[in-house]
């Protein structure tokens, strides 16, 4: 697969899925800007000519116009955008309401709200460029709920594929795709925090498979609606876990 004509923003990418979906971009030809909060980024990435870095905390929306924005006005914008970063913080109905109210307005800040207004960046640019590919990673959670502990990111993450089909019914006739990507367990450090939650075998019963999915699985995805080959699917949610449900 060839992406030399992309240059890919992906937040989130210094470990998990973030970290195979820009190897897979650059891998592909594709060049890279990647964001994180603090941590750093593997060698695999600050190692390569085609990779960027730009560390913004998400959860802060004047420290993302100041550091995000400016990347869709200058001379060479980025024409993917990967909104991939989230969070997934346990916090049960027994907790006084102060304390839910906390974590539920902290996830859908990081997860839904940060996302929509980068997209929104993304897209007034694209709209002039006449291009643009948006991809979301949302979550299994948007489809079959989840746990009344994560009930917040099941809401972060199903607002996420709605948003993404408002953008890709309005913006198609523009040139401009928007997808939704559906993960369930990754094998990443969001699913190791959940086993301790709730056991391994939690992670597995529902699913089809033995083993719960590497993220190199939805970086090949992501590689393949970069490419831009396959813009009629626009609006589409691609499912990837491990046969735990079926669409």
């Amino acid at each position: 697969m060839d992406n030399s004509h992309v240059l890919a923003l992906v937040t989130g990418a210094s470990r998990g899925i973030g970290k195979a979906i820009a190897e897979k971009l650059l891998e592909s030809g594709a060049q890279v800007i990647g964001t994180a909060r603090s941590s750093s980024f593997p060698e695999s990435l600050r190692g390569h000519d085609r990779f960027k870095s730009v560390h913004v905390d998400l959860g802060d929306l004047e420290d993302v116009s100041q550091r995000i924005k400016p990347l869709f006005v200058r001379v060479n914008a980025p024409n993917v955008l990967v909104n991939n970063a989230g969070i997934s913080e346990d916090a049960s109905f027994s907790l006084d309401d102060a304390d839910w109210k906390y974590n539920w307005d902290r996830t859908i800040k990081i997860n839904l709200t940060t996302p929509a207004l980068i997209s929104k960046w993304a897209i007034n640019r694209w709209v002039d460029e006449g291009d643009g590919i948006l991809i979301n990673v949302s979550s299994r959670a948007a489809y079959r709920g989840d746990t009344q502990e994560f009930a917040s990111y099941a809401a972060s993450k199903g607002g996420m594929v709605s948003f993404t089909k408002s953008i890709a019914r309005d913006y198609g006739k523009k040139n401009i795709a928007a997808y939704s990507i559906a993960p369930g367990f990754i094998d990443t450090d969001m699913a190791h925090e959940v086993k301790e939650v709730y056991g391994e075998e939690y992670l597995t019963k529902d699913m089809a498979m033995e083993e719960i999915t590497p993220p190199e699985q939805v970086a090949e995805i992501v590689g393949f609606l970069a490419s831009g080959k396959v813009k009629h699917m626009t609006g589409a949610t691609i499912h990837v876990n491990g046969g735990s449900y079926m669409i």
